[in-house]
């Protein structure tokens, strides 16, 4: 990465990171993938019980490999029934999520399907760790709810194969196709609890 945007977005991870400490949630900066399984595990006690939802970029900074291989109970929800997965979801110590995209100071969009993803953000699991490339930081809430419609959910309907306008045309069309991905939307702008929202903002491009 060009050295003058890497420093760049360091200035703006210390932004978004005082925007989540203003909405009781924490964050943490990443210089790269490295650091970023560093403080992900950090913030992860062996022998917890992790589950994930959906989050490529976990899988891109090592994350769901080092948890496979320690100490660690994963729930791999791909390889239990739907309903049970959830269950077994809902109750985890950690719940492993990335953003759709983030504002600059610090709201966090989701777009799901079947909300198994946005419902665990929301409540259930006690501690939520969020692994968030700055290609996703946005600079208010309506782009990011315009990157999270017309990036990640098109890229997603592409990776799912799945039947929608925005996979034959890479746009959103606010459809109400049977196979919409877009059907529940969230956007966490405040956190109750105050230690259970953790956003680990990394200086590459990680997701969609």
């Amino acid at each position: 990465m060009n050295e003058n945007i890497a420093k760049k977005n360091e200035a703006l991870a210390q932004t978004v990171i005082k925007g989540l400490e203003s909405r009781n949630m924490t964050g943490f900066y990443a210089a790269s993938k490295e650091d970023a399984l560093k403080t992900a595990l950090s913030l992860i006690p062996e022998n917890s019980t992790i589950a994930m939802g959906g989050c490529t970029s976990a899988t891109e900074i090592g994350l769901i490999d080092a948890l496979k291989n320690g100490k660690y109970n994963y729930i791999d929800r791909a390889q239990m029934e739907p309903r049970a997965g959830l269950m077994a979801t809902y109750d985890a110590d950690i719940f492993l999520a990335s953003a759709n995209a983030m504002t600059s100071d610090g709201e966090i969009v989701n777009i799901d399907g079947n909300a198994n993803r946005v419902s665990c953000i929301a409540q259930g699991p006690k501690k939520v760790v969020f692994i968030v490339g700055m290609n996703k930081i946005c600079a208010d809430l309506d782009s990011a709810i315009k990157r999270a419609r017309n990036i990640a959910a098109p890229t997603n309907a592409q990776r799912f194969n799945i039947d929608t306008p925005c996979k034959k045309t890479g746009k959103c069309f606010d459809c109400k196709s049977p196979d919409t991905i877009c059907c529940q939307f969230l956007i966490t702008r405040f956190s109750k609890h105050p230690g259970r929202i953790n956003v680990i903002l990394v200086n590459d491009n990680l997701g969609f």
